[in-house]
């Protein structure tokens, strides 16, 4: 049970990192990371950084757990697969091509006319489908069978519809009243709303990825 929390706790442990400390914006950092913390996207979509985390922990937790692959595969793959997820969703600047797909999508779709909330979830699912191919692949690459199954096709397709209801629960934080962060520090009651969204949003996943791993120890 603690290893299927581990994502969840991960991402946690960073939120209640950044309230402690007050990281923002006005935080020093080196030059090379402001890419990564300033811009459009983070003052819109500010708990995807957190989704970042849940997804690198997850890898991290299926490459620790059960599985066919050998322990330079686990490495390898995980690190590439690590890589991959900083990359898609940091470069080159926050967001990365994740935030940038999906608000391409919704914001198209709302300029042809389309009404808001059907907008939204198309940009959100989008961006689930950058997130979770890319998440999805490196935990295959990592320590999954490589040979298809049609179940493993229908869990796929599972795990993808549990990351596109995260992406919409994380995207309605700042409508939601979530604050300024990170222009400022983050402030206790939006930590409290962002712990119960990335809880909200993370469970369907962490639901499914623990019942089958369950399956697989039967």
């Amino acid at each position: 049970m603690l290893l299927a929390a581990a994502p969840i706790l991960a991402m946690l442990a960073a939120l209640a990192l950044v309230t402690v400390t007050g990281f923002s914006q006005r935080s020093a950092v080196p030059e090379a990371f402001e890419p990564w913390i300033y811009g459009y996207f983070i003052a819109r979509y500010p708990l995807f950084a957190f989704a970042l985390v849940y997804g690198i922990a997850h890898l991290a937790t299926v490459a620790a757990g059960p599985g066919p692959a050998s322990t330079f595969r686990r490495i390898l793959f995980a690190s590439l697969g690590t890589a991959a997820l900083i990359a898609v969703g940091l470069y080159p600047t926050f967001g990365g091509l994740v935030l940038r797909g999906g608000y391409a999508t919704g914001g198209m779709a709302f300029l042809t006319h389309q009404p808001l909330w059907l907008a939204y979830g198309l940009g959100a699912g989008v961006a689930a489908a950058i997130f979770g191919g890319t998440l999805g692949l490196s935990a295959l690459a990592a320590n999954r069978p490589l040979r298809p199954r049609l179940r493993r096709i229908g869990a796929g397709l599972l795990a993808y519809l549990a990351l596109w209801f995260g992406a919409c629960v994380i995207g309605l934080a700042v409508p939601l009243g979530f604050g300024s962060w990170p222009l400022r520090g983050m402030r206790l009651p939006e930590a409290g709303l962002a712990a119960l969204l990335l809880v909200v949003a993370a469970l369907p996943h962490v639901a499914l990825t623990t019942l089958s791993r369950l399956r697989r120890a039967a």
